[in-house]
């Protein structure tokens, strides 16, 4: 069994909570303590059990006004699948115009989220 402290970021508390949990192939929350609220109990469970993470990256654009657009995730996805999400997108390359809101590329390594343009990107003057 393993005793840890997390700093909860749900809310502007920062609640420490005081975990146990087990550990291995399938980390199991035994105890958690310090929450002002449940919702600290459900970060920390999921946080020990299935963490999630969302991330913002850039794309190559071809014929822009900017060689690249920012992009970001619609959702959280597991941990464990950051970085084969990060080789799908780095494989991609856009084509400009792009707007604010456009799905670029959607359920990325399996992870039922999509990929969006967060810059709009003009077609370059010529």
């Amino acid at each position: 069994m393993i005793e840890k402290e997390f700093i909860c970021i749900v809310c502007p508390n920062s609640c420490p909570i005081m975990v146990q949990y087990e550990d291995g192939n399938s980390p199991k929350l035994i105890s958690a303590e310090g929450s002002c609220c449940t919702r600290g109990n459900a970060w920390v469970q999921q946080e020990i059990e299935n963490p999630m993470r969302t991330f913002s990256s850039s794309v190559l654009v071809d014929n822009g006004d900017f060689i690249e657009a920012s992009v970001r995730l619609t959702k959280p996805v597991p941990l464990t699948k950051i970085f084969d999400v990060m080789e799908v997108i780095k494989k991609l390359r856009l084509q400009a115009p792009l707007s604010i809101g456009d799905v670029i590329l959607s359920n990325p390594a399996g992870t039922m989220t999509d990929v969006i343009v967060t810059r709009n990107v003009s077609l370059k003057a010529e």
